[in-house]
């Protein structure tokens, strides 16, 4: 009797946690979460098929191309263009722009870099937009504005009493200069890139050449190529040399390229509705009917994020942008009619290939399925045994598409030896 006094009552808060979350989860796993996760499965498997079909035409366009030898920018003859200018002195005016937010590290490469480009110093003009928010940084940055213009370098620079709209809305206001009438063309180099010498000589003969051609994009160099490239350097081998060398769409990277003025109005200008103002107005700009070349075989070099931070804010901003601006743009993009200074018409053709593979296979599928189906769906069918997960689908497909990636890209195996030597 007085064992049964002094003994504790026994605590069964944990077992009967326990047993409620196993008696719930058995009554809803058939009825609820089976047939839940069978749809994401069918779901997903058409979306990695999608994206599977979509990475074996960009493989076997790039392998034609280059077995071919027939880039598009091939086609063009640089040295007679280059030729035909020089002995004609019909020098266009030339603006450079360089954005630049608190680049402490980086703003005397850049502007450096750009005033020394080979051209006439008459036609060409540098303007430095500067929305630093340091004073000290912003005082350093005028003082090496004026060191280029004692050495005769017509370089302006320019600040704004805000940020609004960001760098879409300093590219804008730079336009917007009085100085700016004369000027032809417009060269973007963000504040980590630097240009080589003769970066205007190997692009703008492009633009004087073909009156419809509204942007010349150049691929990126990287200083630091260990830490990300390869995915990035399949966006420039395949993705970009693929959509110009079969005169599709392909978008600007926002930097190391040169765009016609005229293209730039055409189109409507820059506008900040969104994180990716570059991709905006690229898709503006073809579908008022202006052309794009990409010449993979000019570089600029720029410096990749060093930090997981700055990587994932680059990465945040790439896959979400895009989705973004497919949303507000589907409508219009489907309504356009294409009528502008060229006088054509954008095709159903155009359309569709930019609404299906541009965006909803490259810019959506690809990151949704990376994350829902490897991340989320696959783990979850494992606690799931009623769910067949077919293995052509988890396995087979990724991998098929993972090694298309790293053939299609010539620096993969580079880009490994690096790491492994570096470590």
């Amino acid at each position: 009797m007085r064992n049964l006094v002094l003994r504790k009552p026994e605590v069964r808060v944990n077992d009967d946690i326990t047993s409620s979350l196993s008696y719930a989860w058995q009554h809803i796993r058939v009825p609820v979460i089976v047939p839940l996760l069978t749809i994401a499965i069918h779901i997903c498997a058409v979306m990695s098929i999608m994206l599977f079909v979509e990475r074996v035409y960009m493989a076997i366009v790039i392998i034609c191309v280059k077995l071919l030898g027939k880039k598009r920018y091939t086609k063009y003859k640089l040295d007679a263009l280059k030729e035909d200018l020089e002995h004609n002195k019909s020098y266009p005016m030339v603006l450079i722009q360089i954005p630049m937010y608190n680049e402490k590290e980086v703003y005397k490469l850049s502007i450096g870099a750009s005033c020394g480009l080979s051209w006439p110093s008459d036609r060409l003009i540098v303007q430095v937009l500067d929305d630093s928010t340091n004073e000290v940084l912003r005082a350093l940055v005028e003082l090496e504005c004026r060191k280029w213009i004692e050495k005769g370098v017509n370089v302006k620079y320019e600040t704004r009493n805000n940020r609004n709209g960001y760098k879409a809305g300093a590219l804008r206001e730079g336009l917007q200069k009085q100085y700016v009438k004369d000027c032809e063309f417009v060269v973007i180099f963000d504040a980590d890139f630097q240009p080589e010498e003769d970066f205007l000589w190997r692009t703008i003969p492009y633009l004087l050449e073909n009156p419809e051609l509204g942007l010349v994009q150049a691929r990126w160099k990287f200083g630091n190529a260990y830490d990300n490239e390869m995915s990035l350097d399949y966006h420039f081998s395949v993705e970009q040399e693929v959509g110009s060398s079969t005169c599709q769409f392909f978008g600007f990277n926002g930097t190391a390229g040169v765009w016609r003025i005229q293209a730039v109005n055409d189109a409507g200008g820059w506008k900040d509705r969104t994180t990716v103002e570059d991709m905006d107005l690229a898709v503006r700009a073809s579908l008022k009917g202006w052309r794009f070349v990409f010449v993979g075989d000019l570089a600029v070099k720029n410096e990749l994020p060093s930090t997981f931070k700055a990587y994932r804010f680059q990465q945040h901003r790439w896959s979400c942008g895009p989705a973004n601006l497919f949303r507000k743009m589907t409508k219009e993009i489907i309504l356009c009619e294409g009528l502008c200074y060229l006088t054509q018409r954008v095709s159903v053709w155009k359309k569709f290939q930019v609404i299906y593979a541009f965006f909803f296979v490259r810019k959506i599928i690809a990151h949704w399925v990376t994350f829902f189906f490897y991340c989320v769906v696959i783990p979850a069918s494992i606690l799931v045994p009623e769910v067949q997960l077919p293995k052509p689908i988890a396995i087979y497909i990724p991998a098929a598409i993972t090694t298309l990636n790293a053939l299609c890209t010539p620096r993969w195996y580079h880009s490994t030896y690096n790491k492994k030597k570096f470590c």
